[in-house]
């Protein structure tokens, strides 16, 4: 009996594994991928107008609650850096009220989370008990059917 192993090609990575090819693949090379570019969301977090401008767009708008939370999250933590990068006094002020807007939205975005986590689980409560009705009727039912 012979059993002969074949090598694998190692050619580029699935979609969505967030892995880049190796670095024998030159030609194939991707530094930066957007798998998704229908996703894609222009950021700006120069000014607070900027940022307030990028979460009032349409495109930020459609998105889902968790997704407006991620980009928020970016917003804030790449302003904070410019913040606390930056050396001219001017600058250090436009972006110290562009990061307190983000800090400011991003703590909206946590309290209509934990509201939307609460209606979850008010919901989820909601359906057990309703359930558990349901089958105590049924079984009332069934008792009054076997009595007869």
């Amino acid at each position: 009996m012979e059993i002969i192993l074949e090598k694998k090609s190692k050619g580029e990575p699935k979609f969505g594994t967030g892995k880049k090819p190796s670095l024998s693949d030159d030609d194939s090379r991707r530094l930066y991928t957007n798998e998704n570019p229908k996703d894609t969301v222009r950021v700006k977090f120069r000014t607070a107008s900027d940022v307030r401008d990028t979460l009032a767009k349409k495109t930020f708008k459609s998105k889902s609650h968790a997704r407006q939370s991620q980009i928020i999250n970016l917003i804030h933590q790449r302003a904070r850096a410019a913040y606390k990068n930056a050396k001219n006094p001017k600058v250090k002020a436009r972006l110290k009220r562009a990061y307190n807007y983000a800090c400011k939205r991003k703590e909206a975005s946590k309290r209509k989370t934990i509201r939307l986590n609460k209606r979850k689980k008010k919901l989820k409560e909601d359906l057990v008990r309703e359930l558990v009705r349901e089958i105590i009727i049924f079984e009332m039912m069934q008792e009054k059917s076997s009595l007869v």
